[in-house]
């Protein structure tokens, strides 16, 4: 597989930009060889866009190559610039730090660090934090001609407002990674978004004017929806990899709600299936849209990817029962407070309220005229079972563990209605 994986790339949707495709097929095919993706600790957890590079570089190794992940502690501390319209708020090295050690243990789950090829998580603080500021100048510095800097569109966009030459300096840095990288272990491509094509490519460079070597750079796009816009927003915030962040449930959730329109894409973009299994998903979404099994195989695959099987089968119950297709008794208290903190929820204290009070205070209804017309259409149901009277008031004994009744209304509007005390 490994003279084949830029076909598979492209395939997928997943080769946007490289300095040079055919010299890169060429070293791709000519047997394995070392490759890198930073990833920058400027939050506790990695994120949705993260996920595309961590995919692709599980699918380079899967196809014989050897991964090194670069967790940034010396670039978190300063701050990348790109897509960004102001200056980054700085954190402490404290902070810092401890969301290395976090993310190095995402990464550490994604890929694999056994066998022939096995991963590398490095530190890019490992060369920098020693390092002086004239060493910095005069053997980094002195290979980047400041109006090739200006004029790369990161930094360009910023000039109006204002960049600081922290911010400014960043693509110096990636590059010197790149270069270090190169010396310690012979890596010859570096591969990343392409929102970071410039800092890519400032690698490129400095090998040639360091080393006269000629190494490569591989851009991913950027993934976006149909209509145009990004991915990785949920209702409640950016879509993370920790799950004490995005719970299992809701990183599962956001996946099975995924448009018709781009579950196709998505299938390419992070599944690890083959062709013809993906192509058969592919059909089966433009036959029989309803379904759903793109999103479902998509759902469990990433979860399980992300959070271990184990976890990926419970959310999978959990979801089927909240929609009406499973038993909610099953699901244990972990479980129903997971699905809680995803969807909406109004708190109760004392004796629970008419199903008619609950659907507005839920925002499942508008108004009480609109619960009551719901109610009495068959469309609202109190921990699946269908609420026959808009006064209806559950008893104590319908709450799960004592705390949540699930509130439906419909086939698949969810809110929960937790009772404090």
């Amino acid at each position: 597989m490994t003279a084949e994986i830029l076909d598979e790339l492209r395939w997928r949707g997943l080769l946007a930009l490289s300095t040079d495709e055919e010299a890169l097929d060429r070293a791709l095919a000519a047997g394995p060889l070392t490759f890198y993706c930073g990833f920058d600790p400027t939050a506790p957890s990695l994120h949705f866009g993260n996920l595309v590079q961590l995919v692709t570089m599980r699918r380079l190794q899967e196809a014989g190559h050897h991964p090194i992940a670069v967790v940034g502690g010396a670039t978190g501390l300063v701050g990348d610039p790109s897509g960004k319209s102001a200056e980054r708020a700085l954190n402490e090295r404290e902070v810092v730090d401890a969301w290395v050690e976090r993310i190095a243990s995402q990464v550490t789950g994604l890929l694999r660090f056994d066998g022939d090829n096995p991963a590398r998580i490095v530190n890019n603080l490992e060369w920098t934090g020693d390092m002086s500021a004239l060493t910095f100048l005069r053997d980094i510095g002195k290979h980047f001609p400041v109006n090739r800097m200006l004029a790369r569109e990161v930094v360009s966009s910023r000039l109006e407002e204002g960049i600081s030459y922290a911010e400014f300096s960043y693509q110096v840095l990636q590059a010197l990674d790149y270069l270090e990288l190169y010396r310690r272990y012979g890596t010859v491509l570096q591969t990343g978004g392409s929102d970071q094509w410039g800092n890519l490519t400032s690698g490129v460079d400095l090998i040639r004017r360091v080393e006269g070597a000629s190494v490569h750079a591989l851009a991913t796009p950027l993934i976006t929806r149909t209509d145009g816009t990004k991915y990785g927003k949920t209702e409640v915030g950016a879509l993370w990899l920790d799950p004490a962040m995005t719970t299992p449930y809701a990183f599962y959730q956001y996946f099975l709600n995924q448009a018709d329109a781009d579950a196709s894409a998505l299938l390419r973009t992070f599944s690890l299936r083959s062709h013809e299994e993906i192509e058969d998903l592919e059909r089966s979404l433009a036959e029989r849209p309803e379904e759903r099994r793109a999103q479902q195989a998509l759902a469990e695959e990433l979860t399980a990817m992300l959070h271990g099987p184990d976890q990926a089968r419970a959310v999978r119950a959990a979801s089927q029962a909240i929609f009406g297709q499973g038993d909610l008794r099953a699901l244990d208290e972990a479980t129903v407070a997971a699905v809680a903190a995803a969807v909406p929820r109004t708190e109760v204290d004392g004796e629970l309220p008419s199903v008619t009070d609950m659907l507005v205070a839920s925002g499942l209804a508008s108004s009480r005229s609109d619960a009551r017309r719901t109610v009495t259409e068959g469309g609202a149901y109190l921990n699946n079972e269908r609420a026959g009277d808009p006064e209806q008031r559950p008893a104590a004994a319908d709450l799960l563990h004592g705390r949540w009744l699930v509130l439906r209304r419909g086939k698949r509007t969810v809110a929960m209605v937790e009772r404090r005390g």
